[in-house]
């Protein structure tokens, strides 16, 4: 059952952001294809200084989520 779930919602989430796959804005492509070889690492390197620590964050924001609902069960079942 919760092999089933996690398939469907694995479907859901890829099926629902297929359409943001093909937003590459053309002004945006056009101008970093006319940079040339050092425009482009420059590019690569600004998209990982914006992702990286955004990703960073939501793994902590997921972890302490995760550490709160466990103590939460223990909690409970220390109380039944």
């Amino acid at each position: 059952m919760k092999l089933r779930r996690l398939a469907l919602v694995l479907v859901l989430m890829l099926a629902l952001t297929a359409p943001a796959v093909g937003q590459g804005c053309a002004m945006c492509s056009a101008s970093a294809r006319a940079t040339g070889e050092n425009g482009r690492k420059v590019l690569t390197r600004a998209v990982a200084v914006l992702l990286f620590p955004t990703l960073g964050i939501m793994g902590l924001i997921a972890g302490a989520a995760y550490r709160y609902n466990k103590r939460n069960e223990q909690e409970d079942r220390q109380d039944s």
